[in-house]
């Protein structure tokens, strides 16, 4: 039997209902999920989600508190380069 779902993926489930653009949106925010990110503790890629906004490694035991759909948001990563400058600044 054939694959049927080669250009859809993890989209497949939905069938043709909700219009491409939707599914490609929502393809990419669940990849993102259901992926396994690098974990800067013990240098594997192996952060999973265990629930919204809770990402969790296993071979080292680190529970993170992440975005939704990714480990660090954009948001979180202008917060962490400008607590880094000033956290500088503070010691000169």
């Amino acid at each position: 039997m054939a694959k049927r779902t080669q250009k859809m993926g993890v989209m497949g489930k939905y069938g043709a209902r909700y219009g491409a653009n939707p599914r490609k949106r929502a393809k990419k925010l669940l990849i993102s999920q259901k992926s396994k990110h690098f974990c800067s503790f013990c240098g594997k890629f192996s952060f999973k989600r265990k629930a919204v906004g809770i990402w969790r490694c296993d071979p080292c035991q680190k529970t993170v508190a992440g975005g939704a759909y990714t480990l660090s948001t954009p948001n979180s990563n202008t917060v962490r380069s400008t607590v880094r400058r000033l956290r500088e600044q503070a010691q000169k």
